[in-house]
């Protein structure tokens, strides 16, 4: 017989969208037990994203994690956009009055599991096999295996945190659910490299050559991106041609700032637009990467799952503070009003800064196009810049 424990909701997958939604629980009194499927260093070691909107960080505050954030982050008034070659800026704090950090989703994740860790509740890891049942019934459950049985866990709601490839969206019956996808016929190449990043702001260039991203983790960690093929093998693009092309695509002022070392970390990453409605079925409330991807381009994902995690906190503090249910039946549409948002600025940046089409076609004009329009308007950029730095829950 299964050894069965209960908790008030369980959370699949120990990501930043699990964790941060266990923290603010725990916050607001209500207990938690999180079933990561791999190990706690498998899970700090994964390399990701790291440009937090306001409202992230904000999240991260109320849920008391933001010390380190704020002594080590790194606060980006703007960005630079190349064209050809040509940069221009977009002035987020001059135009919005915001501006981003840039803070490793590594490090959020570390800062999250630490403070769980340090008395908020279990996080049971290398839970293998987890299945949902009776999601559509008051008393949910979830099965799973861990150290060689197989345990239960029974709890009121289950928030479905487990990513893309995880158990929570595919229990939900395909009649119940849309999916609606894109996926783009590029992938980013990506090194991590520890130097010194070539500017103190991101920099995003559209090139004849293909698209290209300067980033940086901190002042002595850098995060870099080029456009390549879906096909490509990480064996044709040693350290030295991915300096060089990212020296071409970037611009010449850029190029001659840039610090050249070895790879840390070097990868292919497809790109898609992704979303999957509603985020809802029965007592299963899905939340970040399990209900919608979007292309790294507008440094959205991680954004998208905490602006998820702060609709569905407060809905689940209003069911245990005031038996009211409204804010969980409205779950879904207030986290896709604003995830299609996003989705929709994503989309716009990709395909606004990347190699789609041929040189000489329509499309290709309509890029250049947006580009100069985007460059010299100041509507164009205060636009831009809204979405950047993060639209209001």
């Amino acid at each position: 017989m299964a050894a069965q424990s209960r908790t008030q909701v369980g959370i699949i997958g120990a990501g930043p969208a699990g964790l941060l939604l266990a923290r603010l629980l725990k916050v607001h009194g209500i207990d938690s037990v999180i079933l990561e499927q791999r190990d706690r260093t498998y899970v700090e070691g994964r390399i990701r994203a790291g440009v937090l909107e306001q409202g992230m960080v904000a999240l991260m505050e109320e849920a008391g994690v933001a010390d380190r954030l704020h002594r080590e982050g790194l606060v980006h008034d703007g960005v630079e956009i190349a064209v050809r070659g040509r940069p221009f800026r977009i002035d987020f704090r001059g135009l919005t009055g915001k501006a981003v950090v840039v803070y490793g989703q590594t490090e959020v994740t570390k800062d999250l599991i630490t403070a769980r860790l340090a008395g908020d509740g279990p996080i049971v890891w290398n839970a293998d096999d987890v299945a949902l049942h009776d999601v559509e019934s008051a008393r949910p459950l979830l099965s799973y295996h861990c150290e060689g049985e197989r345990r239960e866990l029974a709890c009121d709601f289950i928030a479905g945190c487990d990513g893309f490839h995880g158990a929570s969206r595919p229990s939900i019956p395909a009649d119940k659910i849309a999916i609606y996808e894109r996926v783009y016929p590029f992938g980013w190449l990506g090194i991590l490299a520890d130097v010194p990043p070539c500017s103190h702001e991101l920099i995003y260039a559209s090139h004849e050559r293909g698209f290209a991203l300067a980033s940086m983790r901190s002042h002595t960690r850098s995060r870099y991106y080029v456009q390549c093929n879906l096909d490509d093998e990480l064996d044709a693009w040693p350290d030295a041609r991915v300096w060089d092309e990212l020296k071409l695509r970037l611009g010449e002022r850029a190029a001659a700032q840039i610090t050249t070392g070895p790879s840390i970390e070097k990868s292919i990453a497809p790109l898609r637009s992704f979303v999957a409605a509603p985020m809802r079925h029965g007592r299963l409330f899905l939340a970040g990467d399990a209900a919608h991807i979007v292309p790294p381009t507008g440094a959205k994902g991680l954004n998208l799952a905490a602006s998820d995690v702060h609709y569905l906190c407060r809905a689940l503090v209003a069911h245990y503070r005031t038996g009211s249910d409204a804010l969980l039946e409205r779950y879904s549409d207030m986290a896709l009003a604003r995830v299609w948002k996003a989705e929709r600025f994503s989309w716009w940046m990709t395909t606004m800064l990347h190699n789609l089409y041929d040189p000489t076609s329509f499309e290709a004009q309509m890029q250049l196009a947006e580009l100069e329009y985007l460059a010299a308007s100041q509507a164009a950029q205060t636009a831009m810049a809204e979405n950047y730095v993060g639209l209001p829950y």
